[in-house]
């Protein structure tokens, strides 16, 4: 039986350490992953967040905002005492909820319906935040939406930002003069910052290949971002790998009849 992805090449985009189940997924399903990391994270040491590490007793609400977060933050969090016993964790998706139980960490709040941090202050309503204290844990310059949203209840938010997002030093010229400008079927881009650093890898003459090229994307707040860079091609498959695969096996099953009957 032929496989879903049989002879397709895909380009993953993200993070190395974050693309190995991604790409054996793709691999299960037949296909080639083309590892092209367009976002690097870079945690911070120990001493820059230091002070606020000091202080995590004094918080009510600790929230991770991505995998990345726990990753960076929680070998310092542990080696300093762990999160405070009082404290209640909140996650804002599954994928973070995760790699917090990874670390030991239990009874973590995360939405029902939804992967956002929008989702994730939905199911917040019910705990008396106003006048509390949450600490949010993420990578420098991050969305600013929660804390917002929190501090508008009368909550005191401070944040622990504990790594960078950095693009890496490559250029996309070189991998499509490898591979050919037509031997790639698709493009997986998990975020919006992955979005905006690929259009400023690929230079002039790849952008235009990137606008063509059909683009996979978990969240329509990144579909917004490669549309406005002028992708004409852009699916929301949705939150997690599978989806992500099954979005592009879809979107390929519905494609082949119509190339058989050309």
């Amino acid at each position: 039986m032929k496989l879903p992805l049989a002879g397709a090449r895909i380009l993953v985009t993200r993070p190395a350490e974050q693309s190995v189940r991604l790409a054996r997924l793709i691999r299960d399903a037949g296909g080639e992953p083309i590892l092209f990391p367009a976002l690097a994270i870079e945690p911070l040491a120990e001493s820059a967040i230091a002070s606020v590490l000091a202080r995590l007793p004094d918080f009510d609400l600790v929230v991770f905002v991505s995998p990345s977060a726990v990753r960076a933050s929680m070998p310092n969090i542990l080696k300093n005492g762990g999160l405070p016993a009082r404290a209640k964790v909140a996650a804002v998706g599954p994928g973070t909820a995760a790699e917090l139980k990874k670390s030991g960490v239990r009874n973590v709040i995360s939405p029902q319906q939804g992967f956002d941090s929008e989702a994730l202050f939905d199911e917040l309503p019910a705990m008396p935040l106003g006048g509390g204290r949450v600490l949010i844990v993420r990578g420098q310059g991050g969305r600013a939406y929660l804390g917002e949203a929190l501090r508008s209840r009368g909550t005191a938010v401070e944040y622990l930002e504990c790594y960078r997002r950095v693009r890496p030093d490559r250029d996309m010229r070189e991998l499509l003069s490898q591979l050919g400008r037509d031997n790639m079927n698709a493009c997986v881009a998990t975020s919006s910052n992955i979005v905006e650093n690929l259009f400023e890898m690929a230079g002039a003459a790849g952008r235009s290949w990137l606008c063509g090229m059909p683009l996979f994307v978990p969240h329509p707040r990144v579909a917004a971002t490669a549309f406005s860079r002028g992708v004409q091609f852009v699916f929301v498959a949705g939150i997690g790998d599978e989806a992500l695969v099954a979005g592009v096996q879809t979107w390929l099953a519905r494609l082949r009849p119509l190339h058989a009957a050309l």
